[in-house]
């Protein structure tokens, strides 16, 4: 597909969602789980910088990202015991 042709389509589901109104609840689930996923993606972000110094290394995928933003600190700290313990 030609990315001219992509990004029309999506300016017009934009226009379109504006004109008709989007549902309020799945759109602020949405917006809450892309934030969450966000700042998961963050916690893992330092935990690999900081615990680079002792060896320490979780890989941020879409598993770890999702499992760290919706438990948040006790979801990193569960995968970090998991892999100091486990693998």
């Amino acid at each position: 597909m030609n990315s001219t042709l992509v990004i029309s389509i999506m300016v017009g589901l934009i226009v379109i969602l504006l004109l008709v109104g989007a549902p309020i609840k799945p759109m602020r689930f949405i917006g809450q789980a892309t934030i969450k996923l966000g700042i998961g993606i963050l916690f893992l972000f330092f935990v690999n910088v900081f615990g680079g110094a002792i060896g320490l290394h979780i890989p941020i995928n879409l598993f770890t990202a999702v499992v760290a933003g919706f438990l948040g600190l006790f979801g990193v700290a569960s995968l970090t015991a998991i892999h100091l313990f486990i693998i």
